[in-house]
């Protein structure tokens, strides 16, 4: 009970489920967004952009650490939800997780829709993404276990305990003085169990939302 009491680790259960949904919810917007613009849409500079995209995944966060806390200091976001939230927004994998799917479906859906006087905000939210629900979950899940598990940013970008998140509370159970062992491991097991419980019931979704977006080759 001390580490709830204590250290108020209920809270930080709380920045980590809240940060990780948000970022969940927002990421699958703008890149299920993007991705369609991908699939759908052709413009000047499309496939340089798409190459872009890729390496935007490819990068270690090290190397942009320092430029990426710049900007945000810059922009008044330190030490608060938004620092931690927006940086992850935007995902590569994602975008090319939707792309793969949506260039996969017949363009006659899209073809019959556009000729019945549909627009492509209705195409792509009454007929596209409906269809897409394995990769939508897919990428959920990517997201939320990558902001879960995050520990370099968060740390990086707040300093009161006030938004301390759980990779960066479990730092806090190794001083110079000692390792507060049955702490910590309470709170790795309740971290883990709470990414078993959210995984496990959507596993086969996740598999069969990669295996359905290309990389199965």
């Amino acid at each position: 009970m001390s580490l709830f009491t204590e250290r108020g680790f209920g809270r930080t259960l709380f920045n980590s489920f809240f940060t990780a949904m948000a970022e969940m919810l927002f990421g699958l917007l703008v890149g299920s967004m993007a991705a369609f613009a991908f699939a759908f849409f052709q413009f000047r500079g499309e496939n340089a952009m798409f190459v872009l995209v890729l390496i935007t995944f490819m990068i270690p966060f090290e190397m942009i650490a320092i430029p990426l806390y710049s900007l945000v200091d810059q922009l008044g976001w330190m030490d608060s939800y938004t620092a931690i939230i927006v940086p992850g927004i935007e995902n590569g994998l994602v975008i090319f997780l939707y792309r793969q799917f949506f260039m996969e479906l017949s363009p006659s859906l899209t073809e019959a829709a556009r000729l019945d006087g549909a627009s492509w905000f209705r195409i792509y939210t009454k007929i596209i993404m409906p269809l897409c629900k394995p990769v939508t979950l897919s990428a959920g899940l990517l997201i939320f276990v990558h902001q879960w598990e995050s520990f370099m940013w968060p740390l990086i970008a707040t300093r009161s305990d006030q938004y301390k998140v759980i990779q960066v509370a479990l730092s806090d159970f190794t001083t110079e003085f000692g390792t507060y062992w049955n702490e910590l491991f309470a709170a790795s097991m309740i971290a883990v169990v709470i990414l078993v419980i959210a995984i496990l019931p959507l596993q086969r979704f996740f598999v069969s939302g990669i295996s359905g977006s290309g990389l199965k080759e």
